[in-house]
């Protein structure tokens, strides 16, 4: 596991991603807010649930910064679906499902060995810049 997540001061990558619908958001359309980009390995797994769970309980604080949400696993879009109709969340997931885990390994959170993104969590500002990260591995929750 080769785990070398981006550097804090540096420019996040300008990944496209297709959310639950099938339609394509790129980090770039999103400029001019901070955006928190949450990587997790595994839609419906039971850390993974009980993160974005708590992530979906506190989104008026985020929408109170201005911060734009985006979680994002390796999952195919039409899991990404059934997981955010599932859990009633209100905030954006995209598929890196293909080609597999290019946004994971864009950032440096995708995990060969085991075919997935491990926790990484990214905040970037309005200009695209990281300015915090934390990466866990995936059984640790964040």
């Amino acid at each position: 596991m080769s785990i070398n997540p981006i550097a804090v001061g540096a420019t996040a990558p300008d990944i496209t991603l297709p959310n639950t619908e099938g339609q394509p958001v790129s980090l770039s359309s999103l400029r001019g807010q901070p955006v928190a980009v949450v990587f997790f390995p595994f839609a419906f797994s039971g850390i993974c649930t009980g993160e974005l769970c708590t992530l979906r309980d506190n989104i008026k604080d985020f929408q109170a910064s201005g911060v734009k949400l985006v979680a994002i696993s390796c999952d195919a879009m039409y899991a990404q679906g059934a997981f955010a109709k599932a859990e009633n969340y209100d905030f954006t997931l995209l598929s890196d499902f293909w080609p597999h885990g290019a946004a994971a390994k864009a950032f440096g959170v995708f995990n060969d060995e085991m075919g997935m993104a491990v926790r990484g969590t990214f905040l970037l500002d309005a200009e695209g810049k990281v300015r915090w990260e934390v990466v866990n591995d995936p059984g640790t929750a964040r």
